[in-house]
Formats: C-alpha cells, sequence, structure tokens
C-alpha cells in the first residue's frame, strides 16, 4: 500500500457533503479508487455469526477471551474490541403475539384445542406474548471523520485509497489515545502486544490487482444482509430497500450512519435498522470527538497570553 502523501487531520476542517472524498482529502490522487463500504441490513441477519468466524479467521485475529456465557441471550462476545472485529448483536423483544399462521401442514392438535382468537400462547407461563428477535453484525464505521485519525502522535491510523481506515501495526507504539476517540467505542488495544487493532474492511482482499475480493465477512454472510461495494451505490441500494421496508408495515425501519451531513461525516459502514440505534447499542447522535478542537486550542491560547499578560501587570506594578 502506498501511504497518502499527507496525513494532515480531516475532522472539522473538510466540507460535508456526499461530494466529499475523504482520500481525495488525505492526499491520493484524483484517479484513485471510487469509496468502497459496507451496508448492513439487520432486517435479513439470523444471527449465524459466520461474518465473525470468517473475519477471526482471514485476518488472524486471535479469541478475545475465555469461552463463557455472558448471560446475555445467544450473544457471547458482546461488544467490538481488539479482538472482535465483527460482533453479532442479539436484541430480544418482548411484543404482541400474532395469530399462527396455517400451512396446511398435518397436526397432531386438533383445532377446537387451539387458543381463541387465532393467538397462540407462545410468550412467558402461556401468556399470549410474542418475541421478536433483533440481530445486527455490527463493525467499524470508517468513519468520513475520523477521530482516530486525528489523535494518532505517529500515523499508525491512516486512511486508505479506498476511503477506509486501518492501523499499521508495526507503527502502533500502544499509546491508545485512539481508544477514547473513537464515538462508537469500535477500537481497541489487545493485551497480548499492547497495540491498537479494529476492522480493516480486509483491505488485502479488496486490493488485490489481480483478483479483487470482497471481505470476508460479506463474503461468509448467507442472507447478504452484510452487503460490500461502493459507497454512492450501496447508498442508493439502502434508500429503496428502506422504502420496500416501510411499505411492507416496518414504520420504525431508519437508515444508521448513511447521512453525509450527521456528526462523523457520514459512515463508510453504514446500517439499516429496525428499531432506534440505542436498542442496539448504537449511539443515537454520534460526533467526531476532535471536532472542537481547534476552537479548545485557541480558547487556551488566548488564556495563556491573558494570563501572560496579567503575570507582567502585576510585575511592573510591583517594581514601579
Amino acid at each position: 500500500m502506498t501511504a497518502p502523501p499527507t496525513t494532515a487531520p480531516e475532522a472539522g476542517a473538510a466540507p460535508r457533503g456526499e461530494t466529499f472524498d475523504p482520500a481525495g482529502a488525505s492526499g491520493y490522487d484524483h484517479d484513485h479508487p471510487p469509496r468502497k463500504g459496507f451496508f448492513t441490513d439487520t432486517s435479513l441477519c439470523i444471527g449465524c455469526k459466520a461474518c465473525e468466524v470468517a473475519c477471526k479467521e482471514w485476518n488472524d485475529v486471535p479469541q478475545d477471551g475465555p469461552m463463557e456465557l455472558t448471560g446475555e441471550s445467544y450473544d457471547n462476545t458482546s461488544d467490538l474490541g481488539a479482538s472482535t472485529w465483527r460482533h453479532v448483536a442479539f436484541i430480544e423483544q418482548v411484543v404482541p403475539a400474532k395469530p399462527p399462521v396455517s400451512l396446511g401442514m398435518p397436526s397432531l392438535r386438533p383445532v377446537e384445542t387451539m387458543p381463541p382468537d387465532g393467538v397462540s400462547a407462545q410468550g412467558p407461563s402461556g401468556s399470549g406474548q410474542g418475541v421478536r428477535w433483533l440481530m445486527s453484525s455490527d463493525v467499524c464505521k470508517h468513519c468520513t471523520h475520523a477521530a482516530c485519525l486525528d489523535v494518532c502522535p505517529t500515523g499508525a491510523l491512516i486512511r486508505t485509497e479506498h476511503g477506509t481506515v486501518i492501523v499499521q501495526d508495526d507503527v502502533c507504539n500502544g499509546c491508545g489515545y485512539c481508544v477514547p476517540a473513537c464515538p462508537y467505542g469500535v477500537i481497541g488495544k489487545r493485551e497480548s502486544d499492547g497495540k491498537a487493532h479494529k476492522c480493516t474492511l480486509c483491505y488485502d482482499r479488496i486490493s488485490d490487482a489481480d483478483e479483487p475480493q470482497e471481505p470476508a465477512c460479506a463474503k461468509a454472510c448467507p442472507t447478504d444482509s452484510i452487503q460490500f461495494g461502493v459507497l454512492d451505490e450501496l447508498r442508493e441500494r439502502a434508500d429503496a430497500r428502506l422504502a420496500e421496508l416501510k411499505s411492507r408495515g416496518e414504520p420504525n425501519a431508519q437508515l444508521y450512519g448513511h447521512d453525509p451531513d450527521d456528526g462523523v461525516g457520514g459512515d463508510g459502514a453504514f446500517f439499516l435498522l429496525l428499531d432506534d440505534p440505542e436498542v442496539y447499542g448504537l449511539p443515537p447522535d454520534p460526533v467526531v470527538t476532535t471536532r472542537d478542537l481547534p476552537s479548545m486550542w485557541r480558547h487556551a491560547g488566548a488564556a495563556a497570553v491573558a494570563l501572560a499578560g496579567a503575570v507582567a501587570v502585576t510585575f511592573l506594578g510591583r517594581r514601579s
């Protein structure tokens, strides 16, 4: 990979909008590849965790702790981190039960013993409540304006020609500044080597000059819940899918990380959710954490000048 000629901070200084090119803003030539990303349609996720396994196998990501039950439904990885680059969340919701659907199959249960009004007693203790599973494969968002890039003192975190953000393992000094800088809590430090690690969007696969491949997680997904491609094309696909779900009676369906005018300039990995972001453990209004750094430095400089002036006046006053 050829590193960009400049590594100037992107946050706050660059124009926002759909035409903004993070790779170009990082110094790549105008003929660089179009920005790539993920569109994760959670309405198609079945919670199989094939993406988690494929990610670990391809990227040689180590086990992230003892294989123990967390008590959080079927979710044993809990969240993203240095050794969990894909995380499938399981959210269990109690909802009103729906009438059973007759498939025309033989049944051992007589019709007269079915619950009244066609409601199936499928909830706890035969309560008549139903259960809805919300599943979502979370990943690094590869933000348009990435705070982790801004705070990295060694240049270990860089923007690639595809518009993604990756960590250079041989440059990372393990300072950990990037960990609290991420508004999504994605990046983490690995205890075994003391360095920061996160999703690379399989840079080696998508950059293969002879035979480019889609990232391992998208390749392994059996339902196409995880879709990889040119970001502008994915956004168009997501808009059409959202309209389809709305027309089919999913009023809470919404796109997350899709808006290029949000607090991080839009995400390179965005989602179609069936409920509010907080339900999935996502921040409802993420903001690049370095957004206010320029004004903070200006205020700090002004305060330092004022303090120096006050000291000088006091010193001169005593001499006189």
